[in-house]
């Protein structure tokens, strides 16, 4: 029996620091946000037209690599914790994907550019475990938007790859990574609804 407060989704238990850690599902996203803002705005060669988002985290050819590196690093940590404290009690299957995509967002800034084909890899990783989590939660939470956001998703790259649009691989990265966020940060506002009811 939960010592605090009891909260019915399936037995969720919304312990000490709870609502922290549902914040968080909100948070890391908007950090993530943030700091490739900040890097486009303070970079001296980024180009939407020519330019994957990861150029920005480049070591040795980016002027703005600590921002974007430590950006998604703190982004990836912030929400493996609402996935593993919060997410994972409302939705174990979906939280346990987001957690593992978490870590692999790390891995992105980790392995920036610089160490080529591993870079790829993670990044690849990255993007299809997101979209993993958003099919895995359109089934465990009957998810419309979850539903939607896979798809969003999958057509940003898509019609990219079939040459529909011109631009720089960062634009179906993006597109990609708000319709996947915008997943997460209704889950954290739906979590925080039920807890304050």
């Amino acid at each position: 029996m939960c010592p605090l407060r009891f909260n019915p989704i399936g037995g969720y238990c919304l312990g000490r620091g709870g609502r922290l850690f549902i914040i968080l599902g909100i948070a890391g996203p908007l950090v993530a946000y943030a700091c490739i803002g900040l890097s486009i705005l303070l970079s001296s060669s980024f180009s939407w037209r020519v330019n994957a988002l990861s150029d920005l985290g480049h070591a040795q050819n980016s002027n703005v690599a600590p921002i974007f590196n430590l950006g998604l690093l703190l982004s990836g940590f912030l929400i493996a914790l609402y996935s593993a404290k919060s997410l994972i009690n409302y939705a174990k299957y979906t939280g346990i994907s987001i957690l593992l995509s978490a870590l692999l967002l790390q891995a992105v800034a980790t392995f920036d550019e610089i160490y080529g084909s591993i870079h790829f890899i993670v990044s690849l990783l990255f993007f299809v475990s997101a979209g993993i989590s958003c099919l895995i939660c359109s089934v465990e939470r009957r998810s419309i938007l979850a539903a939607l956001a896979f798809l969003i998703g999958l057509l940003s790259w898509v019609l990219w790859w079939m040459g529909v649009y011109e631009a720089g691989v960062a634009v179906p990265e993006m597109i990609s990574a708000l319709a996947i966020t915008s997943c997460i940060i209704h889950s954290a506002a739906k979590i925080m609804h039920v807890s304050i009811a």
